[in-house]
């Protein structure tokens, strides 16, 4: 082991939509997380590793807390609930423009039973002005004793590097888990699959995004070309929705495919071919094996 090297996990918990897997994105330097403006995007816990020359930081980014409206939805609430015994800190993110809200008392309410160090991260402070800062802070500051209050703009690295360093002082001393070039724990199939999900999450609306799946059938290199096949199923529960994510003679579904694969080919540094189909499988959020088949884990649940 390094001499005084720190490393530790650290979960990052807030409300929907505060900027979670932008942060993580950010500091990793690669897209592991989606990012969209619809709340409730991540469904999975995401493991993302930072390793400087003196510290590892292994990031879990939850699904943001939310009031469940379906087993899926309990699901997610419970990984984010989990996560907070497993970890050295957390990060409880929450959104500079918003302010504060019933979701973050929720949170703060579970944040008491944690016994580890927790941050205050207010993230979005380029949508707000400095003097709505401070009043901001006074109010979470009577809510729970945090060991650290730091402001910051995820989108546009503002104070990342200042969190990210006072965080390191409160890393334990500790192993390098990780190789240093190691990003995420994650499997390149996830990946795959929530780059899928991201793009059919930004041309949907209203009741598409959260009622959709994406899992890959299959992953092949061709070995006569330096081409990788990827098949995959977007997963909907119901026909209606099936002609929404197709659209007019097919025309969504190939803006779908045309940009996942763009970011598929960066993460795999290699040509794609990306075949793309959708499935109905009714009411699959509320059928645990439907949801173990996707990826749900019933150990999490």
């Amino acid at each position: 082991m390094k001499d005084n090297f720190r490393s530790g996990f650290i979960s990052i918990i807030g409300r929907p939509n505060v900027g979670k897997s932008t942060f993580m994105n950010h500091v990793l330097g690669q897209k592991i997380a989606i990012m969209s403006d619809k709340p409730q995007t991540t469904r999975n816990k995401i493991q993302g590793v930072y390793t400087t020359e003196q510290a590892q930081f292994i990031f879990i980014d939850t699904p943001g807390i939310h009031k469940p409206k379906h087993k899926l939805g309990d699901f997610m609430v419970q990984s984010s609930i989990n996560s907070l015994n497993e970890v050295d800190m957390v990060m409880f993110m929450v959104n500079a423009k918003e302010g504060f809200g019933k979701g973050d008392q929720f949170i703060i309410d579970k944040l008491k039973q944690v016994d580890q160090p927790i941050f205050l991260v207010i993230n979005k402070i380029d949508e707000v002005h400095p003097d709505e800062l401070l009043p901001l802070i006074d109010l979470y500051k009577d809510k729970l004793e945090f060991a650290e209050i730091i402001p910051i703009s995820a989108l546009n690295g503002n104070n990342v590097n200042n969190l990210l360093n006072v965080m390191e002082s409160y890393l334990p001393e500790g192993p390098q888990f990780y190789p240093e070039d190691h990003i995420t724990d994650h499997p390149e199939r996830f990946i795959i699959s929530e780059l899928v999900r991201e793009k059919v999450l930004h041309h949907t609306r209203e009741e598409i995004p959260h009622s959709i799946a994406v899992v890959i059938e299959g992953i092949q290199a061709d070995e006569d070309s330096d081409i990788i096949d990827v098949q995959a199923a977007i997963i909907v529960e119901r026909k209606s929705q099936k002609g929404i994510i197709i659209g007019k003679q097919g025309q969504m579904l190939k803006q779908v495919g045309s940009e996942a694969r763009k970011d598929i080919e960066s993460l795999l540094g290699s040509k794609v071919y990306l075949e793309l189909w959708v499935k109905v499988e009714q009411d699959w959020r509320n059928r645990m094996n439907q949801l173990r088949d996707f990826g749900y884990n019933e150990e999490d649940y």
